[in-house]
């Protein structure tokens, strides 16, 4: 469907999204330029209209309805007034963030069968000048004409037969859009790549499973590179300062049985800082070498510039799947912080340089191992925050959370899921009574923040059931998210003393933003089938 209209052209005509717009992003809070907001992944706002004093008066604005019943984890874009996001599992709609009336939809033609891990979504955009972009299911990336709708040309990432999918909202940066595909669980061997923004022609290409050759190569016996996963399915991050790419990568395969794949199978479940303009890796970081229970390193990589032990430095702030939270020098990639935020029974801890020290026999097994924390983490994809005014990293977490763990030899077969074993997880069921009483050792979420310096733990604001929410803190020390229990919620940054929820009715699996129209601050968030937008009352 495509309906142009005199008022989104007249919207779009003075809508030039250049780099440097992007690069600047947060001097322009009324939109939402990128996936996480911004280059450095923050997930703040500086908007501040709405209030601790006054966030109980936020009213519903808007509801949009999604066609499609597959998972709906979008984070959209706002460009002067008009909103763009992705519907599952590959459509494009641009609305009027005033109204939800609908300007135009684009749907990307999809074979019959796609193989993506964990079901058709998307997660959303990129835009440059008048272009918006969208990974697909079948491996492909789509430059579409944000005026009108219309495809402007599309490239081959992958072939999509083998197990690749784009699912991440690509990343721009200067006249290049980058992307890597998802699909650590079908045996593919991932990548990070970047393509002209006007042609779609490929630019460069790193390999996060190192072929033949390569440096890291040597990390996987057994030839195990052949199918080794470490895929990228969320949207990286960058510091224009020094030119370098941050994205973080998946679990090497097969996810649970590591004897098949000995050594420390880099670069999976890592961080890779690459120059922006040629994808030459400056440095590396893995969280956790020859990974045995699925810990991927997707999270992300949040980029903040901070003291450290009373000098200036440009640091990265990582809460991790395997349960702990780091901070880095993103210039360097030097270890100078580890700390466990949730319970987790697979390390005694972290050696000097941040390597795990591994507890003997907390892998996977034929019978059966119990280890903390589950399958999904201690977090996972949903978006952190860090909030310059109150200096605190925020995190969704899973607290009390295990799973049994088995490990089973198995062949690769094109297009099959490629594992190695299975996880049982303690997790309960979506509970919504607010008079539930959690039982011991069921698993619950909490919105956790935690001090940087020390990674100790300031607060918490505890859920009943889990959630797969992200977050977003604002310039009035606010703090938004969800949960599975379809409670949308504002918390007090600084105490994390809960002012305002709202029952939306389904579970919020996205990240909320922020953004003013016609001077008005409005927070949206994809929750169920839906896109919710909140604001105060017209004065």
């Amino acid at each position: 469907m495509k309906i142009l209209t005199l008022p989104l052209l007249a919207a779009l005509a003075s809508a030039q999204i250049t780099p440097d717009r992007i690069r600047n992003a947060a001097s322009e809070p009324q939109n939402w330029l990128t996936y996480n907001g911004g280059y450095a992944g923050t997930h703040h706002s500086a908007l501040a209209q709405i209030q601790a004093g006054n966030v109980a008066g936020l009213q519903l604005e808007w509801v949009w309805q999604a066609r499609s019943i597959e998972k709906f984890e979008t984070t959209p874009l706002v460009v002067d007034g008009v909103m763009y996001f992705t519907g599952p599992p590959n459509t494009i709609v641009a609305i009027d963030a005033r109204t939800a009336r609908v300007y135009w939809s684009y749907t990307h033609p999809l074979p019959e069968i796609t193989y993506p891990c964990c079901g058709k979504v998307n997660r959303g955009l990129a835009i440059l000048d008048k272009t918006l972009y969208m990974g697909t299911l079948d491996a492909k990336l789509i430059a579409i004409d944000a005026v009108s709708g219309r495809r402007k040309w599309e490239t081959k990432v992958a072939d999509y037969t083998q197990g690749y999918a784009l699912t991440h909202a690509p990343l721009v940066v200067k006249d290049k859009i980058i992307v890597g595909p998802a699909g650590g669980e079908l045996g593919v061997t991932g990548f990070i790549a970047a393509y002209d923004a006007r042609s779609g022609r490929q630019l460069w290409k790193f390999n996060t499973v190192p072929q033949p050759g390569e440096p890291g190569n040597e990390t996987w016996g057994r030839e195990s590179w052949k199918h080794g996963g470490a895929p990228v399915w969320v949207t990286g991050s960058y510091d224009p300062a020094l030119n370098l790419t941050y994205w973080g990568t998946g679990n090497p395969g097969p996810d649970w049985n590591a004897s098949m794949r000995p050594g420390d199978n880099l670069y999976a479940s890592s961080v890779v800082a690459l120059d922006a303009d040629t994808g030459e890796r400056k440095w590396h970081f893995q969280f956790t070498p020859n990974d045995a229970w699925d810990f991927d390193s997707v999270q992300v990589p949040v980029l903040a510039d901070m003291e450290w032990k009373g000098k200036p430095r440009k640091l990265m702030l990582w809460g991790n799947r395997n349960g702990f939270f780091y901070v880095l020098d993103r210039a360097s990639g030097e270890f100078l912080l580890g700390k466990p935020f949730t319970k987790q029974t697979w390390a005694k801890g972290l050696d000097d340089s941040g390597r795990p020290i591994r507890v003997p026999g907390a892998v996977p097994s034929a019978q059966g191992t119990e280890i903390w924390p589950g399958v999904q983490g201690g977090t996972n994809w949903y978006a952190p925050s860090f909030s310059p005014r109150t200096g605190l990293f925020y995190l969704t977490a899973w607290m009390e959370y295990h799973g049994t763990y088995f490990s089973w030899e198995q062949q690769y077969e094109r297009g099959k899921w490629y594992s190695g074993g299975a996880v049982q997880a303690v997790t309960a069921p979506t509970r919504r009574d607010p008079q539930y009483k959690r039982e011991k050792d069921s698993g619950y979420a909490v919105v956790l923040a935690l001090n940087p310096s020390t990674g100790e733990k300031v607060w918490s604001y505890d859920m009943t059931d889990m959630s797969e929410s992200g977050l977003l803190t604002t310039g009035s020390d606010l703090l938004f998210s969800g949960n599975r229990e379809g409670y949308f919620f504002a918390l007090d940054a600084r105490t994390g003393k809960l002012l305002w929820k709202r029952y939306l009715g389904g579970a919020v699996m996205a990240s909320p933003i922020t953004y003013t129209v016609d001077g008005r601050q409005m927070v949206t968030v994809a929750c169920g089938h839906s896109l919710f937008t909140f604001a105060l009352a017209k004065q």
